[in-house]
């Protein structure tokens, strides 16, 4: 009985061990990202799924809006780096490993078979032959429509650009805006100007100007802004754009005030949210202006990296090693509306998901990433903000591509 009472305070003193122990074992993973509130959601529910995972590692998100983390990312890379931090590939990826704020996780790719599984983005994640992070998601871009509103003018859905056009006379009769946008952030107005050079000139001729390959005040450029007036200076495009955010023009569309918008698949969550439904929402790929230019699409990819100030570095990687598998991607694209990058992933029954991996799975043209990610950063905001203007005052147009023509002559030198 002694001898049951003494070893009480040891069994005791074990325990106490034990947990303590294990409370030291618990690390802490920071992450930095960028998340709308759908995505967000998303992104807490992975989070939760990987903790379970690994008990031992508590991830603590810090979410920045947009606009604030692309100023933001550039000073705690320097001066108080996370573990884990959202990025873009590509171009926008570039400056950051050649200025050696990346690490290189090429061993992440190998370990676990990446270059099978996302080989689609595997060159755009590469650069002198290793890889620099890992993308999650990626979506396409196109036109979202009314069907209701397209309903109540007689207006057939179009396929070529002069069809579209013909189409805003009618919106415009009506008092709908053809065309909405809100560029109060500059870059929705990109993704209408990549488009409309998409399709004049075609991929190589996009990826050429966001090198610097090409002068601003060329025949090319100057052509796919006559092609882009022929929307502005009839006034078929949201008037007060310039004032408004992208949710905003979503809006727009969902009271029936406009009929068409050139965005993101993100968007299809806000539209639903706003009471829009499969029956009355519809989506098209942007429309032939060109019939000689094969086809090309936006389908901006978003990654994650690993700072190479990061302190936790192996559990950064489990963390990514994480992400890149095909059920994790599975679950957080459909719950945020995108497409896996995975290989293995599945796809789920939304028509917009579906269109969207039928529309980049026959895209012979080539699959940009985006003017803001093809772009240096600093060219990127110049040229925004020329389309915005280009949007309000289409007269300035000279003033605007001489502009750009000397800040590329700057910044790529």
């Amino acid at each position: 009985m002694m001898q049951l009472t003494k070893s009480a305070p040891l069994a005791l003193a074990i325990a106490l061990l034990a947990t303590t122990s294990a409370m030291a074992q618990q690390r802490t993973l920071n992450y930095y990202a960028d998340y709308d509130p759908i995505p967000l959601a998303a992104m807490e529910a992975l989070i939760a799924d990987f903790e379970a995972e690994n008990p031992d590692i508590d991830v603590v998100l810090q979410n920045f809006d947009h606009e604030g983390y692309k100023t933001a990312i550039r000073n705690f890379l320097t001066t108080d780096a996370p573990d884990v931090a959202n990025w873009y590939a590509g171009n926008r990826m570039a400056p950051f490993v050649n200025s050696g704020q990346f690490m290189d996780v090429s061993d992440v790719w190998a370990d676990n078979g990446l270059a099978d599984s996302l080989g689609s983005a595997l060159a755009s994640m590469t650069i002198d032959g290793k890889q620099w992070g890992v993308p999650y998601t990626y979506y396409q871009w196109g036109i979202y429509y009314n069907k209701d509103v397209y309903a109540q003018v007689g207006a057939e859905v179009p396929t070529t650009y002069d069809e579209f056009v013909a189409n805003c006379a009618l919106f415009k009769a009506a008092g709908i805006d053809c065309l909405t946008t809100g560029t109060s952030a500059l870059w929705p107005g990109a993704g209408i100007f990549d488009y409309m050079n998409l399709r004049t000139n075609g991929y190589d001729f996009h990826m050429a100007l966001t090198n610097g390959e090409v002068e601003w005040t060329s025949q090319g450029v100057r052509d796919t802004f006559a092609q882009w007036a022929r929307l502005v200076e009839p006034g078929y495009i949201t008037a007060n754009h310039a004032a408004i955010d992208w949710q905003d023009a979503a809006a727009l569309m969902v009271q029936g005030k406009a009929a068409n918008y050139v965005m993101g698949n993100f968007a299809v969550g806000v539209l639903k949210e706003g009471g829009m439904t499969d029956d009355t929402l519809g989506f098209m790929p942007f429309p032939t202006i060109n019939p000689d230019v094969p086809r090309a699409e936006e389908a901006p990819t978003d990654t994650m990296h690993i700072p190479s100030g990061a302190t936790n570095v192996e559990d950064a990687k489990t963390f990514l090693a994480f992400v890149a598998r095909a059920d994790v991607q599975t679950k957080l694209n459909a719950a945020i509306g995108q497409l896996p990058m995975n290989a293995g992933s599945s796809v789920g029954d939304d028509p917009f998901i579906q269109a969207g991996f039928e529309l980049l799975s026959t895209t012979p043209g080539g699959i940009a990433q985006f003017f803001d990610r093809d772009a240096p950063a600093e060219m990127a905001k110049i040229g925004m903000e020329g389309f915005q203007e280009f949007m309000v005052i289409p007269g300035n147009l000279d003033d605007i591509l001489a502009r750009l023509e000397q800040a590329r002559q700057r910044i790529y030198q």
